[in-house]
């Protein structure tokens, strides 16, 4: 009886581990999300990642709504959607709603606007935002005002302006385009790491108080894209950065990150870090051994001025 059992041992323990995978295959193609037909609101639709976004979700047969400061360039990405057809999905010509996210004063109106547009918002991507470069020491107050307006405040007026309309309908996914500084500081970022930080607060925070209506809310923490991002960066005076970082150069391809948000809205993911191993590593070293990320991050800061005085 003991060989017996001695030789069953290991094929049992495979086939459980076979049947676990398998169940986990299929309870996550049942919560699957189909996107064809869904009304999507896409925030910072002109250009970089939310310009991708657009592309993946107009594929994926999404009705969608592209937000942005600039018409023109809004109706750029509109021309080039409509030029695209996919022979086994239906797509959709999408609206446009022109505003700037960082006047929350006319977020309510912009509101107002999208929802006019389907009726209805099924899932939101706030994903506008701004980034930052400066000494803090040289940074004006005024600098750290301006950014926590367009990455923080902007996205949580909109997300405010269009949420009764989800609880009402008991159905909808908000997702937010944070950064891997939400979860970890590193120098000479202060305004766009404290923006990022409380973005991650906010909508942990919402999460749990919209769960009971059926709604999703997911937070995607990229780290470095390959964008626009760092040339169109505020410094401490509030002047354009105007570089593109080594590190930006060297990112993530804006297409990968854009399909891990399409991803990440099928399969209802609640927070997804999309950084390299050094990025995700920090993320635990800041939880797990604090002190020794504090002094690697004083190290940095050293190392970075020194960089900028020669």
């Amino acid at each position: 009886m003991e060989r017996v059992l001695g030789l069953g041992v290991g094929p049992l323990a495979a086939g459980t581990v076979g049947l676990l995978i398998l169940l986990k295959v299929i309870q996550r193609l049942r919560h699957k999300q189909n996107l064809q037909d869904k009304v999507v609101v896409i925030t910072g639709a002109s250009s970089g990642l939310g310009k991708e976004c657009a592309r993946v979700f107009h594929a994926a047969g999404a009705r969608l709504i592209l937000c942005g400061r600039d018409q023109k360039r809004l109706q750029d990405v509109v021309e080039e959607l409509r030029n695209t057809t996919n022979g086994k999905i239906q797509t959709y010509s999408p609206c446009t709603v022109t505003f700037d996210l960082s006047s929350t004063s006319l977020v309510s109106s912009a509101a107002e606007e999208i929802l006019k547009c389907h009726g209805h918002v099924d899932v939101l991507i706030n994903n506008a935002g701004i980034s930052y470069r400066g000494n803090i020491l040289d940074t004006h107050v005024s600098v750290q005002r301006d950014v926590m307006e367009t990455n923080y405040f902007g996205p949580v007026a909109l997300t405010h302006a269009l949420l009764p309309s989800m609880v009402d309908r008991r159905s909808g996914h908000i997702v937010v385009i944070s950064s891997v500084q939400g979860k970890i500081s590193i120098p000479y970022r202060s305004a766009y790491s404290a923006s990022k930080h409380a973005t991650q607060a906010y909508f942990d925070c919402l999460r749990a108080e919209v769960d009971r209506f059926g709604l999703q809310v997911s937070v995607i923490s990229p780290g470095y894209i390959r964008t626009n991002l760092s040339i169109n960066a505020v410094t401490g005076d509030g002047s354009k950065y105007g570089v593109m970082d080594k590190t930006t150069a060297k990112g993530s391809d804006p297409v990968d990150v854009a399909r891990a948000v399409l991803k990440a809205v099928c399969h209802k993911q609640k927070d997804v870090v999309l950084a390299g191993l050094l990025p995700t590593a920090a993320v635990y070293l800041r939880t797990l051994w604090p002190a020794l990320y504090f002094r690697l991050m004083a190290s940095r800061a050293v190392k970075e001025q020194r960089v900028k005085e020669e």
